[in-house]
């Protein structure tokens, strides 16, 4: 079975984000059914990171110039500590993280992936889980910061670490699908 066939799913990274936190959810949403592309400020190629040292260079399937919101059904951030951190501060990444919240689109962020989900001024209101040092950050931006492994509000699934995923995956998967009935009605 492959309940999320069709699903279209752009992963937003910069180098240094943590590798696992995006090769695990992927091969998740994969096996699910779903595509997913790489979509990257870098024209060509984005580097993970390891826990505590660089990791794989990865091919980028979609440079974020060429890239719309409008051809996503959701949206995968994961962390790292310099891959939101990069992200945050280029208008073209936050522009397109801001347009998945727009149209109630499905996100799922995990660890320090938080951090764009703020700059796109879409943390207000919401309960997200993180890396516990976004706990401040999160307050400022008027969300609540949750100690949890997985977190669902609305149309934002979020969690705090690596070993969050396996709830993380379950929890993205769940949301992912129900953009699906919503995308092809």
């Amino acid at each position: 079975m492959e309940p999320l066939k069709g699903l279209k799913v752009a992963i937003l990274i910069e180098d240094g984000f943590e590798q696992v936190e995006m090769e695990e959810p992927r091969k998740s949403l994969d096996q699910a059914g779903a595509s997913t592309k790489i979509v990257s400020p870098k024209p060509e190629k984005v580097r993970g990171w390891k826990l505590t040292e660089w990791g794989d260079t990865f091919p980028v399937d979609l440079p974020l110039d060429q890239a719309r919101a409008s051809d996503f059904d959701a949206l995968l951030l994961p962390g790292g500590v310099s891959n939101p951190d990069k992200l945050r501060m280029q208008p073209k990444a936050v522009a397109f993280v801001k347009a998945f919240f727009d149209a109630e689109k499905p996100v799922g962020a995990i660890c320090h992936g938080p951090w764009t989900v703020i700059e796109a001024g879409a943390a207000r209101g919401r309960k997200i889980a993180s890396w516990p040092s976004l706990k401040t950050d999160l307050r400022n931006a008027g969300a609540e910061w949750v100690d949890k492994e997985v977190v669902v509000d609305r149309n934002l699934v979020s969690s705090r670490k690596p070993d969050d995923i396996p709830a993380f995956n379950r929890e993205l998967n769940a949301l992912f699908s129900q953009a699906l009935t919503h995308a092809h009605r």
